[in-house]
């Protein structure tokens, strides 16, 4: 039986024990669902998705195809890491779609964040759509739907890529296995499951990926500059020992610029702001202290290394009042 509403009751899953007993009954749950049709997977490559995927291979095997489509919105490296992954390690049945330009003719000139994640979320919809229509016999579509998601979508406090029901015309039944989970349970199950330590305890990355960081309208230039001055930070906070102390973090380029000089010329560029932040579910959030020496050399690489960018900002503000992401 599929249980779309978290109990009142249920116990935090916070121990193996506990892991073990959800994966059995979502493994009994989803071969109910399924049955012997076949299921398509959206695999980001995050903790979410990859502990669906995880669930779906256990219970249905290779009924599962996956389909990681890179839309121009993910981290540096990212497409490269999922194919080796999942396809050259975990032998998943894997579909790589290339739908950059795509989505990002669809996002330009918008600037509105709720827009901008319907536009994602529908055009993610699209893709898988095309895809099912080029197999036979695809009924069921999985996602990586967790609680935050639908308790912020039910809100009013953002619309999510995973919170809600496909439009008509499609005929995929939702497959959710891990939707009456809070974000530490689904990293408890994900190790349960035999994922590795690398992916169970990735941090969180949102469905819009680096959309909703690239603030307002989003153009090639600025998205490249979060995708730089992003990589800088994670480098950064590995080599320093803040990789897997820190729960989120991430950096975020506003549609505006300001004066600045460089080589003895006025510049008029993009700020970069960091984000560090501290949580166990999403619903609320505590602010990292960087020391104050590491946020200089971030600095200083971001101002060097990034083009377009003349200034650096360090986000204080806590969950209240304001959400992790900015947009």
């Amino acid at each position: 039986m599929v249980v779309s509403v978290r109990p009142e009751n249920m116990k935090r899953i916070n121990t193996p024990e506990l892991a073990e007993a959800f994966i059995a009954e979502q493994i009994k749950a989803l071969r109910e669902q399924i049955g012997n049709k076949k299921v398509l997977l959206a695999l980001s490559g995050g903790v979410d998705s990859s502990v669906v995927a995880a669930l779906l291979i256990r219970a249905v095997g290779d009924q599962l195809t996956c389909v990681h489509v890179n839309h121009g919105l993910l981290r540096k490296g990212e497409p490269e890491q999922v194919i080796e992954v999942f396809r050259n390690q975990m032998k998943a049945n894997l579909i790589y779609v290339d739908a950059v330009d795509r989505f990002l003719d669809k996002l330009a000139g918008v600037s509105n964040p709720e827009t901008k994640r319907k536009i994602i979320g529908g055009e993610f919809i699209d893709v898988f759509a095309e895809e099912a229509r080029k197999l036979d016999g695809i009924e069921f579509l999985a996602q990586g739907t967790i609680w935050p998601d639908i308790l912020e979508s039910e809100a009013g406090i953002k619309a999510h890529h995973n919170a809600g029901g496909l439009p008509e015309d499609l005929q995929f039944e939702l497959v959710e296995p891990v939707r009456i989970l809070f974000k530490d349970e689904v990293r408890t199950v994900g190790k349960a499951l035999g994922l590795p330590d690398s992916m169970v305890f990735r941090q969180p990355f949102p469905g819009p990926g680096l959309g909703v960081r690239c603030v307002g309208a989003i153009t090639r230039d600025r998205l490249e500059a979060v995708r730089e001055s992003d990589a800088i930070l994670r480098e950064e906070f590995a080599k320093n020992g803040l990789e897997g102390k820190v729960w989120q973090y991430f950096t975020i380029v506003p549609d505006f610029k300001s004066t600045g000089i460089k080589d003895n010329k006025r510049t008029y560029d993009w700020p970069v702001v960091i984000r560090a932040v501290n949580s166990v579910d999403a619903t609320s959030a505590t602010i990292e202290e960087i020391p104050y020496a590491l946020l200089g050399h971030i600095t200083g690489r971001i101002l060097s290394e990034v083009k377009g960018v003349n200034r650096v900002l360090y986000d204080l503000s806590p969950k209240p009042v304001a959400t992790i992401e900015w947009e």
